[in-house]
């Protein structure tokens, strides 16, 4: 395996350890995660699921895939005729352009949150790390697949030229209507739930021989980032870490989208009085109401 992106050396230093530790998952977490979908209720709602269905009908293109190919909202089986499996180089594609996008709603957030922050002297309760966080840690799950494939002078430029518009677009729009911004990032998080749940079962049905490979090992920088156990460090469980990821943003992105944008703390990072325990992103697909948390 070829290392396109190794850990920059000197003299002394060796590597540079996460900037965010990740807090790690017990593989039943794991395994419970399932694809989830928040109906859209107010007119912000709508406008973030039809822009987000328009990206994925523009990612879908964008990656190649093909009519009988696009459906990852069922179990492939022989019962499903129009379905046809991806390919491992079809998969690594679509990975790496979906997460060299999904890097880049949480830096735009909490970027403009922390300028906030500072011109109005005032503290953020805890929403600017959570954010930046997720941002390094999509940037983790691109970094993990560049380890595992190139992608050519094509896709690069698709990356420049996405990165480029979707930027300058979150920009915009989160200083117009947050609430309809992380709406939007939740919904996207759903879409990549599906998809990585896709390749667990394209996996788990041995339609990835390489990844099913008994000596295939995911890329050092995974096991280190992760702490992978020795006997867990299968393609198949690289996807189960990243897939709870996912869902994790998107629990987190469809309750930020229900708070006071202004006023209210983030309920992932808070201390609860008495008993009470903050809650678990990965166990609400849609959310949670702000009722439930403030």
């Amino acid at each position: 395996m070829r290392d396109f992106f190794p850990a920059q050396e000197t003299e002394h230093i060796r590597q540079t350890p996460p900037a965010w530790p990740h807090h790690g998952y017990t593989e039943a977490e794991m395994l419970a995660v399932v694809p989830g979908h928040r109906a859209p209720k107010t007119l912000g709602d709508h406008l973030a699921w039809r822009f987000m269905r328009f990206c994925r009908w523009g990612m879908d293109t964008a990656t190649g895939m093909r009519r009988d190919q696009k459906s990852d909202k069922k179990k492939p089986t022989t019962a499903v005729a129009a379905e046809k499996p991806l390919t491992e180089a079809q998969w690594m594609t679509r990975f790496i352009f979906l997460e060299s996008i999904a890097g880049v709603p949480g830096m735009v957030a909490g970027m403009l949150r922390h300028l906030h922050s500072i011109r109005r002297l005032r503290r953020d309760n805890g929403w600017i790390e959570s954010l930046l966080e997720e941002s390094y840690n999509e940037r983790m799950h691109l970094l993990t697949f560049m380890k595992m494939c190139e992608p050519g002078w094509f896709m690069k430029l698709m990356i420049l030229g996405a990165q480029g518009v979707y930027f300058n677009a979150m920009f915009f729009c989160y200083l117009i209507s947050p609430k309809m911004c992380h709406r939007f990032v939740g919904y996207l998080e759903e879409e990549a739930v599906h998809t990585y749940t896709r390749c667990l079962y394209e996996i788990e049905a041995g339609l990835t021989p390489a990844w099913n490979d008994p000596k295939f090992k995911v890329p050092e920088i995974a096991v280190r980032y992760w702490n992978m156990p020795e006997d867990k460090r299968t393609m198949r469980d690289l996807i189960l870490y990243i897939r709870a990821d996912e869902a994790s943003h998107r629990g987190v992105n469809h309750t930020l989208g229900n708070l006071d944008q202004q006023n209210d703390p983030n309920p992932f990072v808070s201390e609860y009085k008495g008993t009470r325990h903050s809650p678990s992103p990965l166990t609400r697909p849609d959310g949670y109401e702000r009722s439930e948390v403030m």
